[in-house]
């Protein structure tokens, strides 16, 4: 055998790999930067109200201003929170940081379960029915997840929650919903995160607030009625798990104070 050729042959494969990956890096960081802002693209005056009131910036601020309608959703079953049901398999939990081994393990437990996305956040911060729902199912946590419209837009209203107990998922609550577009009237551009930001530094978010994460989905006020609407929304969310969703073409305002499991002890 040729050793001094196999050498040669290994080092150009080497040499082409680091290639492939340079290149893959250089992309990725490229998308990134095409698609989200830093805190130097604010205006100077956000940036000015943000250093008095000790506010930071922890992540990106998308730069998309997609053009999306309302929507009305509402439930099959008319309630938002469907009973529990028992996985008969159980599944392991580390499969819900994998989208598709996730659908593929649960296709056949759970309906529609390919229309959902997971929500790290949602599913770190817990309010006290929703820590109840999981004593109640017998479980160490759960995991969030949200139906997501035309495939991309997480409807931040609705909760798919998946209980854990000794790393395996174990069982489930859901409540089949059905989404239609608002005739009322057309899509409008959606107001850019960083105008909805300054609208919170100014008037809304408290002195010393961490920013952790900016996200566009639906949210809606939620009625005494079979039919919600839903407006297209930034979801801004604090490292305190306070959530404000700035409604993207009027800008108003919704405060969503979540208490994590350890405030409350």
């Amino acid at each position: 055998m040729d050793w001094g050729r196999a050498k040669n042959v290994l080092i150009y494969a080497f040499l082409l790999l680091n290639l492939v990956l340079g290149y893959q890096l250089w992309a990725d960081v490229r998308e990134q930067a095409d698609t989200s802002l830093d805190f130097a693209s604010l205006s100077e005056s956000t940036q000015k109200v943000m250093k008095e009131k000790s506010i930071q910036l922890l992540c990106q601020i998308p730069s998309m201003t997609p053009q999306l309608p309302k929507i009305i959703y509402q439930y099959v079953n008319g309630e938002s929170i469907g009973g529990q049901v028992v996985l008969k398999d159980k599944i392991e939990s580390q499969l819900v940081f994998r989208d598709k081994e996730l659908v593929s393990a649960l296709k056949g437990a759970i309906p529609e379960i390919g229309s959902y996305r997971y929500d790290p956040l949602a599913s770190e911060y817990t309010s006290k029915s929703e820590t109840e729902r999981v004593k109640q199912a017998g479980a160490a946590g759960r995991f969030v997840m949200h139906a997501l419209v035309d495939q991309k837009w997480p409807l931040f209203n609705d909760q798919l929650e998946l209980y854990y107990s000794d790393q395996r998922i174990i069982s489930y609550r859901q409540s089949p919903i059905e989404i239609t577009t608002s005739g009322e009237e057309e899509q409008q551009k959606m107001m850019p995160a960083s105008n909805a930001l300054k609208t919170l530094v100014e008037r809304h978010l408290p002195p010393g607030s961490n920013i952790k994460d900016i996200q566009l989905g639906y949210y809606g006020q939620v009625y005494n009625s079979e039919s919600q609407v839903a407006a297209p929304s930034w979801r801004f969310t604090l490292e305190s798990g306070e959530m404000y969703y700035v409604q993207g073409i009027s800008g108003d305002v919704t405060v969503s104070s979540p208490k994590t499991e350890k405030e409350r002890e």
